[in-house]
C-alpha cells in the first residue's frame, strides 16, 4: 500500500536502492542536490535527512533562494519507491518551471499508481498548509506525469519555454484545492 513518510534513517538501505536507481541523475522530489545525486552514503541520507527536517521548519528561514517545503519519501509495504516534496510557496523559479509539487517514482516501481496515490496524499498536506490551489509542472516529453497530474484535477494553463532556466519546455497544471 502506497505510503508518505517522513524522511528516516531507518530506511536508509531502502533509500541509497532507490536513489541508485536513478544513476546520479537528478531525481524530483527528492531534496537531493544534483551535485550529491550519484551519492547514497549513510552520511549523505543524514544530511538529507537534516536537510528536509529544516526545510520543513517555518520557524527557520529558508536558505537564499529557497522555500520552505515539506518532503516526503513514497513507501509501499515499507520499501521507498519514490519521492515527493510539498513547496509551501511558489518564488520566480518555481513559479515558472518547479511548481509547488516535485516527485519522482524509481523506474522498478513505475506504471504501478505510486504517484498518483501519492500526489493526492500530498494535496491533502497542501490543503492542511492553507493552499487554495497548486501549481505542478512536468517535461512538455512526459506523458506519464501529465497523466498523473490531470488524474487529480491538474488543468493546464500552458506550456512554458524553459530555456531561461535552464530546463526544456515545461507543461504547467493547477489544481484548484
Amino acid at each position: 500500500m502506497t505510503a508518505l513518510v517522513l524522511p528516516s534513517l531507518d530506511l536508509y538501505d531502502s533509500w541509497a536502492a532507490t536513489v541508485g536507481e536513478f544513476e546520479g541523475g537528478h531525481v524530483d522530489g527528492a531534496s537531493i542536490p544534483d551535485e550529491e545525486a550519484a551519492d547514497t552514503s549513510r552520511e549523505a541520507c543524514e544530511r538529507l535527512i537534516e536537510n528536509t527536517a529544516r526545510d520543513r521548519d517555518v520557524s527557520v528561514p529558508p536558505p537564499a533562494g529557497r522555500v520552505h517545503a515539506s518532503a516526503f519519501w513514497i513507501t509501499d509495504d515499507g520499501d521507498v519507491v519514490g519521492f515527493i516534496q510539498l513547496r509551501h510557496e511558489l518564488n520566480e523559479f518555481l513559479e515558472n518551471v518547479g511548481g509547488h509539487i516535485g516527485y519522482s517514482v524509481r523506474p522498478s516501481s513505475r506504471r504501478q499508481g505510486h504517484a498518483r496515490r501519492a500526489l493526492g496524499m500530498l494535496l491533502a498536506e497542501a490543503r492542511a498548509l492553507g493552499l487554495e490551489r497548486v501549481l505542478i509542472t512536468c517535461d512538455e516529453d512526459n506523458a506519464a506525469s501529465a497523466r498523473t497530474i490531470e488524474s487529480q484535477g491538474g488543468q493546464l494553463q500552458d506550456v512554458f519555454d524553459g530555456a531561461a532556466y535552464g530546463t526544456g519546455p515545461k507543461r504547467r497544471y493547477w489544481i484548484k484545492l
